[in-house]
């Protein structure tokens, strides 16, 4: 069993009398230099610092710990095992080890039968105590070796944050974002070393944070975080928010893309949840699979584009709107990823672990198709019968597709697989107001045919 112990700032002596005494008894203590520093000498016992990179050194480090801590020497069967490590051996981490911490890391390579955790009181819990703040009305965002961008959907009216900054750098790029998603006046706290001796905070406004080192009267420590207040006071162009139906401007486009409208029911009908896996077929801007990314926490999308221009524009879009650890845009054909079972690895998971595009939950860093199967489909494009097929046998039970067809080829194979397989069709038509020289008229934007199924759940 890996006892994982979160340890607060106050150190060693806020950590409860029986924490106290597991971490003495045991044979191998592993953390980082900061938590191991911490610590009384126990003589005999002895002290490992995390391998970089983590994950890859990571079992390694702790078979080499239980086999320390049984007083046997490594040997290549202990290697070869899966089991956890299983002798006295106390991982140190911070706060909470399960927010944005080592336990989930070691919960995913070794089993949740294997690591116990042990909490402190995190470091967003105490800067909510700060605060005021009730747990259900605070969203925490971690940017902990993460882009700055994925603050940006959560910036709505009245939101209040909770950013995890990797370091003293963190709070100055929040600030900056804040101001170009429209929220100069968000109040920003930045808290640092909460709960120890060196306990201090700043506030200020978005866009009257300090200008670098030279504006502060002492640095900011690494150790930060910052609570956000958005004040109402945000107008609607700047809110990027969770609803599907974003107007074409907030998305890269080289006029190739679903138009808001007809998004918006093609999303309807494919109902992003939680943890959920589309494929986004004939992606162009990437605007469908950026905004189901965008509808559910931890949704996914991987989004198959084969012109290389507009591949790498859905990137910058789903960068600009945060959600770019949740997107994977793959360069090639909608045949060869239908078809061939083409599993494209990179997605980023919010633990930080990287692996193939998997739904949350799923195998992770998989080359089998059948673990990443897709809980949605959608065809903005590159329609054929054999691409139709191929999805809808990759589709996992009760999942959905979804298809526009705009030209009269595309809606003969839409018109097919709605008589094999049924689901509905319809004809969406959308008209916008227009100046009709000093008047004004209704232009009609170009009729799409859309079919959406659900597949059986046996």
């Amino acid at each position: 069993m890996i006892e994982v112990v979160g340890i607060e700032d106050g150190g060693w002596a806020l950590l409860p009398a029986h924490l106290r005494q597991l971490v003495t008894d045991a044979d191998v203590v592993v953390g980082g230099r900061r938590h191991l520093e911490l610590l009384p000498q126990v003589e005999g016992q002895e002290r490992l610092t995390w391998p970089r990179p983590l994950r890859d050194g990571l079992r390694e480090l702790l078979f080499h710990a239980d086999d320390h801590a049984h007083g046997r020497a490594t040997s290549s069967d202990a290697h070869e095992t899966d089991d956890a490590a299983s002798g006295r051996v106390v991982v140190l981490a911070s706060g909470d080890p399960l927010r944005s911490g080592v336990a989930t890391t070691l919960i995913d390579e070794f089993g949740a039968g294997a690591v116990r955790v042990h909490p402190a009181l995190s470091s967003e819990t105490l800067a909510r105590a700060r605060m005021g703040w009730a747990a259900e009305s605070v969203d925490v965002v971690t940017t902990v070796g993460r882009s700055i961008e994925r603050v940006r959907p959560f910036v709505t009216p009245r939101a209040r944050l909770v950013v995890l900054c990797s370091d003293a750098r963190g709070p100055g790029e929040l600030a900056a974002l804040l101001v170009q998603s429209g929220a100069p006046e968000a109040r920003l706290t930045a808290w640092w070393h909460l709960g120890g001796p060196g306990e201090g905070s700043l506030q200020a406004t978005a866009q009257g944070w300090p200008d670098g080192e030279r504006d502060l009267a002492e640095p900011i420590p690494d150790l930060v975080l910052v609570c956000v207040e958005v004040p109402d006071e945000l107008g609607a162009a700047d809110v990027v928010g969770t609803v599907p139906g974003r107007a074409e401007t907030w998305f890269g486009n080289d006029g190739l893309i679903t138009k808001r409208d007809v998004r918006a029911a093609a999303l309807a009908r494919l109902r992003p949840t939680r943890g959920a896996l589309l494929w986004d077929l004939g992606a162009g801007s990437g605007a469908v699979g950026i905004e189901w990314a965008l509808a559910a926490p931890d949704a996914r999308t991987v989004a198959v584009e084969r012109d290389a221009v507009r591949a790498e524009r859905a990137r910058e879009n789903a960068r600009a709107l945060g959600v770019d650890h949740r997107v994977d845009v793959v360069e090639a054909t909608i045949h060869d990823v239908v078809a061939h079972d083409v599993v494209v690895h990179g997605v980023q998971y919010p633990d930080g672990t990287v692996g193939g595009p998997c739904r949350d939950g799923a195998a992770r860093g998989t080359s089998d198709a059948r673990d990443c199967a897709p809980d949605a489909v959608f065809f903005g494009g590159g329609l054929s019968a054999e691409a139709v097929d191929a999805a809808l046998a990759a589709l996992r039970p009760g999942g959905r597709l979804v298809a526009h067809a705009v030209t009269l080829e595309s809606e003969s194979i839409l018109l097919d697989a709605w008589r094999t397989h049924g689901g509905d069709l319809t004809r969406l038509a959308v008209e916008h107001l227009e100046p009709l020289g000093r008047l004004h008229g209704w232009r009609p934007a170009r009729a799409v045919v859309q079919w959406s199924y659900a597949k059986d759940l046996t």
